[in-house]
Formats: structure tokens, C-alpha cells, sequence
């Protein structure tokens, strides 16, 4: 992302400059989505081409009236991520935006240096990547397998790190904001001892951001090979789903047929009972990790707010840690009998 963060130069009242006066170097919006996506957005997000930009300037202008310190960007593309992820509903996409910021704020395990290279390790392993080719629908799959993390080679956090990249670089097509993406989670192998690092302290913050704190829209979760712990882990993610996204699980087993009633094998690997050749973590990683200024200017423009320090906005954070590790002692038994 990119842009000008400075509240007091984005609404201009009666009888100032216009906006594009006062911030001339801001980028110019120029719609790359084709005229069936077009017609899909209208349909399916309520976007009219002809209010777009009137709908971007009200959300900027809601920012900066009711959070002039958020310390967002406030570019035309950036906002509009938020405004195609709640349907254009000015009130539900203020709170996303507000959510996301809050979300990177408080977690900084998670996105302090948070850029590419941080992060190779994961990318190497294999642990989350995204298939070459978009589902019939147009939706990119994000794939990721558990068994390729070595937890005593660095901490779960550094997972989160990648996947949120991975998403953060997705969502930058505009056919990603419309079309969504599918996410393929293969749990062969994942052991009891393993699963026991995402308890729901980690469950809360990561289902958090992908249901209220990411511009992205999530339209099938297909696990595949999962072990009887997966139950356990299940229990552990399901109170924090909202139904719609609960109903959005497909579990699969081992069974590749049920799989490519999902997701068709012309697109899937080998591994899977595809003909798209082998897995390949290659690509991705090199388009990820190519991208690494593009990161580095998106996070210059994140600032805390003047009045909080993160010390405040970290204290409700613990509060809930300490209650989820509460839970998380009564979950284990749970864990160790599907086990």
C-alpha cells in the first residue's frame, strides 16, 4: 500500500483546494478489472463504476472525522480492498479498516519486521505457498501443509508471518477483491505434540484477522488428510467462526475424489491427485520475496496513533492470553482423546 496518512489533507471543507490539489502525487485509480469481473462486482458486491471513487472519498472522509490518528493509507486502490470485502456497507469496511490496524498493532510477535525475507524459512519449507493456476472461478488457492513446520526450528508465529504476507500480496489484484480465494490445508502428519502450539489464544487472533481484520474474502476452507487430532483442533477454531465461515469447512479425509468436487484435479498437483504436474514452491516464493520494497514502503506508512502507546493497546491482548490459556487447559484433554 501506499499513500499520504495525513487526515487533515484528505477533506477539504467549502472554499478550500480540491484533493487532488492538495495531494497531486497521490496515485490516481485506475480500475484493471474486466468487464465480466465488473458485472460480477455489481451482482455480488453491490459496486456501481459509476459511485466508485464517491464511495472511496466517503470512506476516507469517515476516517478522517471519527479515527484522524489511524495512521492509515488512504489511497483510492487501498480503501477500496475494504469496501469490496464488506459489500461497499461504509460502516462494516470503516470497521474492518480500523480492525486491520488494530490487529497488526496489537500482535507484534507477528508483524513487527514484518517483510519477505523475515520470513524465508517458511517459504522454503513449503509450508504455505499458492498453486499455480485459479480455480474455475477465478480464485486463487492458498496451500498449506503443517508437516512441512519443525516447531523446534522457530515458533508458530512465524507461520502467521508468512500466510499473512501471502495474503497481503494477493489481495493486491482487484481480481482477488472480487473473486476471493480457496484455501487447502493438508494435515498429514500433524501430530498431537504439534497441534498442541495453536491453542486458542492463537486460534482467537488468527481467526480474528481473517474474519474481521483482513480485506480478503475466504470462499472454501478444504482440509484434506486430517489426523483424529483435527477434531480436537476443530473444537478449538469452531467457537470463534462465524457460521457462514464454519459452513465454508469442507473436510475431506483422505479421500481426493471428495477434493476435486472442490477444487478440479486440471489445477491441482500431482499430490493431490491432480495433473498440473508436481508441487511447486518456487515460483511463489520468488514473486513473494521479490516484492520486499513493496513491504517495506507498505509498513513506513503504518504509525501508532499519538494518543496510545503500545504498552495500553497490548494490556487487553494479555488479559485475553491469559484466558485463553485457561481454556487451553481445559481443551487438552479433549486433544489427547481424539489423539
Amino acid at each position: 500500500m501506499s499513500g499520504d496518512s495525513d487526515c487533515t489533507r484528505t477533506s477539504p471543507s467549502a472554499g478550500s483546494p480540491s484533493d487532488s490539489e492538495l495531494l497531486p502525487d497521490r496515485p490516481k485509480y485506475v480500475c484493471s478489472l474486466s468487464p465480466d469481473l465488473v458485472t460480477k462486482a455489481r451482482e455480488e458486491l453491490q459496486e456501481k463504476p459509476e459511485w466508485r471513487l464517491r464511495d472511496v472519498q466517503a470512506l476516507r472522509d469517515m476516517v478522517c472525522k471519527d479515527y484522524p490518528s489511524l495512521g492509515t493509507c488512504l489511497d483510492d486502490a487501498f480503501l477500496l480492498r475494504f469496501l469490496r470485502a464488506r459489500k461497499f456497507d461504509y460502516d462494516r469496511a470503516l470497521q474492518l479498516l480500523v480492525n486491520y490496524h488494530t490487529c497488526r498493532r496489537t500482535w507484534p510477535e507477528v508483524f513487527n519486521n514484518l517483510k519477505p525475507s523475515a520470513v524465508k524459512p517458511v517459504l522454503e519449507s513449503g509450508f504455505v505457498t499458492v498453486l499455480p493456476h485459479r480455480d474455475p472461478e477465478g480464485r486463487h488457492v492458498v496451500c498449506i501443509r503443517p508437516d512441512r513446520w519443525t516447531p523446534s526450528h522457530y515458533p508458530i508465529t512465524e507461520n502467521i508471518r508468512a500466510i499473512y504476507l501471502t495474503l497481503e500480496k494477493l489481495i493486491q489484484a482487484e481480481e482477488t477483491q472480487v473473486n476471493g480465494i480457496v484455501i487447502l490445508a493438508d494435515y498429514k502428519g500433524v501430530s498431537l505434540s504439534k497441534a498442541s502450539h495453536f491453542g486458542p489464544f492463537v486460534a482467537k487472533k488468527v481467526i480474528g484477522i481473517l474474519q474481521d481484520g483482513f480485506p480478503i474474502r475466504i470462499k472454501a476452507v478444504n482440509i484434506i488428510n486430517e489426523p483424529r487430532i483435527f477434531k480436537g483442533i476443530f473444537a478449538i477454531i469452531k467457537p470463534f467462526l462465524k457460521e457462514k465461515i464454519a459452513n465454508r469447512f469442507f473436510l475431506h479425509g483422505c479421500d481426493l475424489n471428495s477434493l476435486h468436487q472442490n477444487i478440479p484435479p486440471v489445477i491441482l498437483p500431482e499430490e493431490y491427485g491432480g495433473t498440473a504436474g508436481k508441487l511447486d514452491i518456487s515460483a511463489w516464493n520468488e514473486l513473494l520475496l521479490a516484492s520486499e520494497e513493496d513491504f517495506l514502503h507498505d509498513l513506513s506508512q503504518l504509525v501508532l496513533p499519538c494518543d496510545s502507546s503500545p504498552h495500553e493497546m497490548l494490556v487487553s491482548g494479555d488479559a485475553d492470553e491469559k484466558q485463553c490459556d485457561d481454556s487451553l487447559r481445559g481443551m487438552k484433554p479433549q486433544l489427547y482423546y481424539c489423539y
